[in-house]
């Protein structure tokens, strides 16, 4: 089983100076009180690292997301001010499986999107979308037996933001 004790992931190795960095957290409003507890432990671990701009986009749902943030990328990128472009979009989300098979389409739909967005966009996206059966799987997912999604979301962020910096060097 993906169990964070087995990984490096939250060692702070990789991760530089990210004062300057933006990044942009895009979040549904479907299964609200676990991804507000998603989104809580990915701006402390982005705060605790110094993340200088840190901006929230919310969707109707998980499927939204990926157009949620093309067309942010997008529209920053085509505007005339000197805002900040995001070096890091994250995705959070909670889908639970019901009764029907639109579970598995959703589920299917925001991977395949995410997936497209970084084969196609020069920042990375990060997937911090919980697919679970319950509601007892997801809380376990948000500070849990199974570590904390939002947080780790960050931290891959992070480290892939350092990352991609390395490779303009």
């Amino acid at each position: 089983m993906a169990e964070v004790s087995n990984s490096k992931l939250l060692q702070n190795t990789g991760i530089r100076n990210l004062k300057d960095a933006c990044v942009v957290l895009v979040k549904t409003e479907w299964n609200a009180a676990i991804v507000d507890e998603l989104e809580k432990g990915c701006i402390e671990e982005l705060q605790k690292e110094g993340v200088g701009k840190i901006n929230i986009v919310v969707v109707p749902g998980a499927v939204e997301i990926p157009f949620a943030i093309k067309n942010y990328r997008q529209n920053k990128k085509t505007s005339k001010g000197k805002k900040k472009l995001p070096d890091a979009f994250i995705a959070l989300g909670c889908i639970i499986k019901g009764d029907t098979p639109h579970f598995d389409y959703v589920c299917k739909i925001v991977t395949e999107g995410v997936l497209a967005l970084n084969l196609s966009l020069p920042v990375p996206t990060i997937f911090g979308v919980l697919t679970v059966s319950n509601e007892e799987q997801a809380n376990e997912r948000i500070g849990g037996k199974h570590g904390h999604k939002g947080r780790e979301a960050a931290v891959t962020a992070l480290k892939m933001i350092s990352l991609n910096q390395s490779f303009r060097k």
